[in-house]
């Protein structure tokens, strides 16, 4: 599917996006950022400025940086499109517009951990093919992903312990969180809460 028909298909299935990433983030800034208790300067910064994400996709050797929320535009377009794009099953470059969900549980993520290097995202959107092809190798890849619906990541902080990224993922209150300690990543996602090892 193309990444313009894709934008459109989820603009025409939600409410006006702006005041839903406000509610939304809001709300997961209420539920986990607010249950760490930061600084409230940091809160504040977290929910009135502009969110950015930053990260590597180890797979195609791309570095992506770019500001996807503003209090004045909302989600914004064309960046949703690259961070989609750098998000893209790499097996096939099939592409599928990304949960704004998940790239804020991302953000969010980002901002709690301080990366000032950009987190390594080693899957992100998986076509059921690739997702597919996964399944016969690994009994630990799941039929229905919530990758093949751009709602899930597979990252690792560079030089960081998987263990403390995977606390950080837990307590911001969002979504799935897996953690794979062996093959050294995170599983977040923007389905319902769970944890799982």
């Amino acid at each position: 599917m193309r990444i313009d028909a894709a934008l459109e298909n989820n603009s025409q299935n939600e409410e006006d996006p702006s005041a839903m990433g406000r509610r939304g983030f809001l709300k997961l800034a209420a539920g986990g950022l607010g249950a760490l208790a930061l600084a409230p300067e940091v809160l504040q910064a977290a929910i009135r400025r502009e969110r950015y994400l930053s990260f590597y996709n180890p797979n195609t050797g791309e570095t992506i940086r770019r500001v996807y929320w503003t209090p004045r535009e909302g989600y914004i377009r064309e960046s949703i499109k690259e961070v989609s794009w750098g998000l893209r099953d790499h097996h096939n470059n099939q592409v599928r517009a990304f949960d704004v969900n998940v790239l804020d549980q991302f953000y969010a993520l980002q901002l709690q951990l301080e990366a000032r290097a950009p987190v390594h995202v080693i899957s992100a959107y998986r076509s059921p093919m690739t997702n597919s092809a996964l399944c016969e190798r690994s009994r630990g890849v799941a039929r229905n992903s919530y990758h093949m619906q751009a709602m899930a990541m597979d990252v690792r902080l560079p030089g960081g312990r998987v263990a403390d990224l995977c606390r950080v993922a837990r307590s911001l209150g969002a979504g799935g969180v897996g953690y794979y300690p062996r093959a050294n990543f995170v599983h977040i996602d923007s389905g319902p809460i769970r944890y799982w090892s």
